[in-house]
């Protein structure tokens, strides 16, 4: 059946608008409100022979069986870690306690800062190992030694400075006093030379499970202090806790260490660059509860991961699993899968929320357009009608009469009407033929009494 061209324009304008409109929406949902996670993550971790190194391995091994390649950034500590997250060259690192703003009260700067914390993931103390030194009373007696405090600029190194400067081993200017040699050694390197006598102590911020932590704490020629101001150490610096290394827990079969080993200590934090994409957070949130969950010389099982005393503002999806766990979808499906179906149901909440509105009043509306149209015709044959019934047409007259007849038949015969105008579609030609009727009445009409 014809269809008017004009028709056609504005139904092809219509779904063509209409395309226009999903194609944008698809676009924004899929690149904006939900892109697709990358399958390449960067994480800094710190020295090759350190225990976020190791910490980074898990995390990759968990990371790859999801389908996402973790690369891992060796560094010189926490420092270059942080320096990092903040020039953008990683996306998540770990970051030793005391170097965020939140620990050092600094509310406006953890205001301005885009990076977050995902968790705390254990505790780091303050290791403090030499060979025949007191040191329970204080590090004073660390004055004129030998003293490894970690390579410069890292965090160890800035912990260490900082308790040096608070027995007076380092003055406030940071120069050493009184002889005193500070060594930039740290990790496996620095358990050497405390073991040679190359130095006469080392201070390590590290977790217990650190390869140089665990090799000097096997070690039984060598003493572990214990500071008996830890709490009030912990008290003046507001990024350190007192904890106790109790006794035994290191070898119980050689009672070592052989009595409470009072420790300040820090905590490790896991922290994410803005760019994250929220999927990826949320599967490093579940790697680290399968990582850190356990128990070790310091904690209990279940005390990490942690969202308390971070470093940084907590970050929305720390937030949200802390409260109720995973997304519903990752707790069920794998990973991309989880995914999948959830840009698709982005995708297809929009999309039903303009399609079914539109779908319900796409039908009255092309109801009463056609309405309309048949109206229109009805209209034009009742002016007709009333126009034979006033006066009599002449030739010409009675000529266009009958092509404006035959206009108003081929177009409700060729108009595709629904089936329920049929009805008024043949009603409408019934008084179509009977208009022509009446030209051709007035025909013989004027043909039996021509004009005198």
């Amino acid at each position: 059946m014809h269809v008017p061209a004009s028709m056609n324009r504005k139904w092809l304008t219509l779904w063509t608008a209409l395309a226009v409109l999903i194609a944008l929406l698809t676009w924004g949902v899929l690149h904006i409100v939900s892109p697709w996670p990358p399958r390449t993550l960067t994480m800094s971790t710190g020295a090759a022979d350190g225990a976020y190194y190791q910490f980074g391995l898990k995390y990759q091994r968990i990371l790859k069986a999801n389908g996402i390649n973790l690369v891992l950034q060796p560094s010189s500590g926490a420092v270059e870690n942080l320096q990092r997250l903040n020039d953008g060259s990683t996306s998540v690192a770990f970051v030793q306690g005391g170097l965020g703003p939140l620990t050092r009260g600094l509310q406006k700067q953890a205001d301005d800062t885009p990076l977050r914390s995902l968790a705390t993931i254990g505790f780091e103390p303050v290791w403090i190992f030499s060979h025949t030194l007191d040191l329970s009373g204080g590090l004073s007696a660390l004055t004129g030694k030998r003293v490894a405090v970690g390579v410069a600029g890292s965090g160890n190194y800035k912990v260490a400075v900082d308790l040096l400067r608070a027995y007076g081993v380092i003055d406030p200017q940071g120069q050493p006093r009184g002889g005193t040699a500070l060594v930039n050694e740290g990790g496996l390197a620095a358990a050497a030379e405390l073991e040679q006598h190359q130095i006469d102590a080392i201070i390590m911020v590290a977790a217990p499970q650190a390869p140089a932590v665990q090799r000097l704490l096997a070690n039984p020629t060598l003493h572990l202090a214990s500071l008996v101001q830890a709490e009030g150490l912990a008290r003046r610096f507001p990024y350190f806790q007192s904890i106790s290394l109790k006794r035994g827990s290191v070898d119980p079969q050689h009672n070592l260490p052989p009595q409470d080993v009072a420790l300040l200590a820090t905590t490790a934090n896991l922290v994410i660059a803005p760019s994250l994409h929220p999927a990826l957070a949320y599967l490093l949130l579940a790697a680290a509860e399968r990582i850190h969950h356990t128990a070790t010389l310091l904690n209990r099982p279940g005390d990490f991961p942690s969202p308390k005393a971070t470093d940084f503002p907590l970050a929305e999806e720390a937030d949200h699993y802390f409260r109720s766990g995973r997304p519903f979808l990752q707790q069920y499906l794998p990973f991309w899968a989880a995914i999948f179906v959830q840009r698709l149901i982005l995708l297809l909440v929009p999309l039903l929320a303009i399609l079914v509105p539109l779908l319900r009043i796409l039908p009255p509306l092309f109801h009463w357009k056609q309405q309309s149209r048949l109206f229109r015709r009805y209209g034009e044959l009742k002016y007709l009608e009333r126009e034979l019934a006033s006066r009599v047409l002449d030739d010409a007259g009675r000529e266009r009469a009958h092509a404006q007849l035959d206009q108003i038949e081929r177009d409700a015969v060729h108009t595709k009407f629904p089936l329920d105008f049929s009805d008024r579609v043949y009603t409408l030609r019934q008084h179509v033929d009977y208009v022509r009727a009446q030209i051709d009445r007035q025909i013989e009409h004027a043909t039996e009494h021509p004009p005198p």
